[in-house]
């Protein structure tokens, strides 16, 4: 069957049946089961080539196999076209215009002769010529999207893939769709096999295997966090992912070999046998290896009275030090770098008062820096002082594919580095840091060695420790003001591997055992709509629901959508549009998912207005405004940044409800509401449940089956992350 239209019409019908081709929204994508088909600017024809089908969530739907889009024919919808927006200083006097003058032969003359557009009034021969280039422009991009859409690539993919090659994204894509790979954020190994086998690639072609070497070095870093994995487990791994059976493990290996001899990868030999490391990582961790090691030879002593200082400060705030916070001041002033780590309550943050205090009273400067930016604001409502993101300190420049204004060439001014959260730093930022670090500074790394590791590659906390380079003060001893709270004496239960039992005198930790999932939802959304403002004086904003995982009945997802109906329902004054799988709505809580150094931002604080670009994974704000016709959607974050989200940003957005319990590492919420379903021992462990629990300031409420939350405070297990870096410290200490 076949439909034609054009734009205008916005929403296709069936004149015999009278059904809504749901394949077309009012904002001008064509969106079915097998696609997404390119922008369709107004006034163009349109024909829909497919079927009718019952969707047994959306009813009846045109289901399009085939998109073809041609410049319009009438000269009212070509006019349209031009007087859209697509291009620059063209409005509907200059389209009247110009199809006055040229009537149907409009369209040849923009794509052969568009330097005859001067012949109009109004329009210079540059401006003829930039109308033509935008106008080729357009054609092929849509040339190049429909190409790729016949493999199944997402409009938003298809874009990013236009935007980096151009008009070379058909040759690229037809000589080596593995580039796409190493080129393209979003497009893993799969996307790419999926093009190259339909164009006919054989299985064992050797840019096949040798992206599928990197892909699962790169999964093994992004998903698991390894820095290398060992060479027994990639070439398992590579087989399997590619099909191949045990006879097919040579062409593997001749691959691998032939990476390393390009300098791709790097292998490493010890006493716990091979691995293959990624070249990018092995020079991150090198870089930080030689960066540590030279940061406690070169620090100048201190020649300051530490100890009458400290003394100063106890009697200025009215407090004594534990002996143990007097070993970590002392460890801090008396070497080039230490860790000072510790649970809740066991205070760190008045540690890093002190010390601010004795680098203040000596005249030297220092700053404070933290991985996020809920991190960074809670450093600075602690001290009193700046605060900054890693990212923001270090200056971070999109305009440089991400590169740091602040480096090696030109390093940070200051004395004395102290980060807070460092359990979240990993290899790639921690790295930027040390190397913006000047000569003969210090650094002080505070953090909790038991929370879970970096989402990123890397393990630099429990490295550091475990390598010895720098001493390491473990703060053990629970303040009086921390006792009286069920979160912080319930924390150090659940690290030690018990169980909290429900108390009656709490006021701030609450237990809901439930085994049905259904009746866990429910109880969940009374909570965040009704049950914990009668009892606390908090918005559901104040609220964080927090899960494992993503996928099941009460997981992530499911959570999210949920929540979302109660918290934010569907409200005619509220615009909204589907990205993806997900439904976004105006006054939704949302939570970027990668660093995106692209996206631009502003920010009017009291008046004054700053703007930038970049924000980073973990950032969560609310949509404030949705525009439909240009698919552009803008996000206010909570440090009052306004960041504008175009079609290819979209992907990296998802509802924040609920998010999972790594998301949340760094961040601190009033309420934590945990959900645990059903027991999985290869994730629900004891770090996963006690950093939840960490994340809670004012209440925590568990949800879920009694039996999981038991057997996962008794799982110690936790996955070995494969790094180096202990052993490249080790090798420099060795060489120097």
């Amino acid at each position: 069957m076949e439909i034609k239209g054009t734009i205008e019409g916005l929403i296709f019908r069936n004149a015999e049946n009278g059904y809504t081709v749901a394949a077309v929204d009012v904002h001008g994508l064509i969106i079915t089961a097998v696609g997404i088909f390119p922008p369709i600017t107004e006034g163009e024809d349109v024909s829909l080539i497919g079927e009718y089908k019952k969707n047994t969530r959306y009813g009846d739907q045109f289901v399009v196999e085939q998109v073809i889009v041609s410049p319009p024919k009438s000269e009212e919808n070509m006019k349209r076209y031009l007087s859209s927006g697509l291009f620059p200083g063209v409005g509907a006097v200059t389209a009247d215009s110009i199809v006055r003058k040229f009537g149907a032969d409009t369209f040849d003359v923009l794509e052969m002769y568009p330097e005859r557009l001067a012949e109009v009034r109004g329009i210079s021969r540059k401006k003829a010529l930039d109308i033509g280039e935008r106008y080729g422009s357009l054609r092929r991009m849509q040339h190049a999207i429909l190409f790729l859409g016949q493999y199944h690539v997402s409009l938003n993919l298809s874009i990013k893939i236009w935007k980096f090659y151009e008009d070379l994204t058909e040759s690229v894509v037809k000589s080596n769709p593995y580039r796409l790979v190493e080129d393209i954020d979003g497009i893993g190994f799969r996307t790419a096999d999926t093009i190259a086998l339909a164009m006919g690639l054989a299985k064992d072609d050797p840019n096949r295997i040798r992206a599928c070497v990197r892909h699962t070095l790169d999964d093994g870093a992004n998903r698991l966090g390894h820095t290398y994995l060992p060479y027994g487990q990639l070439i398992a791994m590579t087989l399997r992912l590619l099909e191949f059976d045990d006879t097919s493990a040579q062409a593997v290996i001749d691959v691998v070999e032939g990476m390393e001899i390009m300098g791709e990868v790097v292998r490493l030999n010890d006493e716990d046998g091979p691995g293959i490391m990624l070249d990018k990582h092995f020079q991150r961790e090198q870089t930080i290896a030689r960066r540590l090691v030279k940061l406690m030879l070169e620090a100048p002593s201190f020649a300051f009275d530490y100890e009458s200082e400290i003394a100063f400060f106890e009697k200025l705030y009215g407090i004594t030090l534990h002996s143990k916070q007097r070993q970590a001041v002392a460890a801090a002033m008396n070497n080039g770098g230490v860790v000072i780590t510790g649970g809740p309550g066991t205070g760190k943050t008045t540690i890093i008062k002190c010390i601010i205090h004795l680098l203040e009273r000596a005249g030297t400067s220092y700053m404070l820096t933290a991985p996020t930016g809920r991190a960074a604001k809670r450093m600075s409502e602690a001290t009193e002082r700046v605060a900054k993101t890693i990212h923001r300190l270090l200056e971070m420049n999109p305009h440089t594919g991400g590169r740091f204004g602040y480096n090696d060439q030109n390093p940070l001014p200051c004395d004395v580095l102290i980060v807070d959260e460092i359990s979240m730093a990993d290899e790639m930022i921690f790295g930027a840091l040390l190397r913006a670090m000047q000569r003969g500074s210090r650094l002080i790394l505070v953090g909790d060695q038991d929370q879970l590791p970096s989402v990123g590659a890397g393990c630099v906390l429990a490295d550091i420790i475990t390598s010895g380079i720098m001493p390491v003060v473990e703060l053990d001893h629970i303040y009086r003001q921390a006792e009286g709270s069920y979160i912080i004496t319930n924390a150090h239960q659940i690290n030690k591997g018990i169980l909290p039992e429900p108390a009656s005198g709490s006021k701030d930790f609450f237990f809901d055992y439930q085994e049905d999932e259904a009746r866990m939802m429910e109880d969940v959304v009374q909570f965040c709509t009704k049950r914990i403002a009668t009892y606390l004086p908090v918005t559901p904003a104040d609220i964080q629901v927090l899960a494992p995982l993503k996928k099941g009945d009460v997981g992530v997802n499911e959570l999210n959508r949920r929540l979302q109906e109660a918290l934010n329902p569907p409200n005619p004054l509220k615009r909204e549009m589907m990205v993806g799988l997900t439904l976004l709505r105006e006054g939704d809580r949302v939570i970027q998912t990668r660093n995106n150094y692209d996206i631009t931002w502003t920010r009017d604080h009291h008046g004054e207005v700053s703007t930038g670009e970049g924000v980073f994974n973990g950032d969560v704000g609310t949509v404030d405004r949705i525009d439909r016709g240009s698919l552009e959607v803008w996000v206010r974050f909570e440090d009052e940044r306004v960041a504008k989200y175009t079609p290819e940003d979209l992907s990296d957005l998802s509802l924040a409800y609920a998010i999972s319990v790594h998301k949340s590492q760094g961040s601190e919420f009033r309420v934590v509401i945990l959900v645990i379903s059903q027991y999985n021992p290869m994730v629900l462990n004891k770090n996963l449940f006690y950093t939840a629990v960490t994340r809670a300031k004012d209440m925590v409420v568990l949800v879920g089956r009694k039996q999981a939350f038991i057997r996962m405070t008794k799982n110690k297990r936790t996955e070995r992350r494969y790094t180096a870096l202990v052993r490249f410290i080790h090798e420099v200490q060795k060489a120097d």
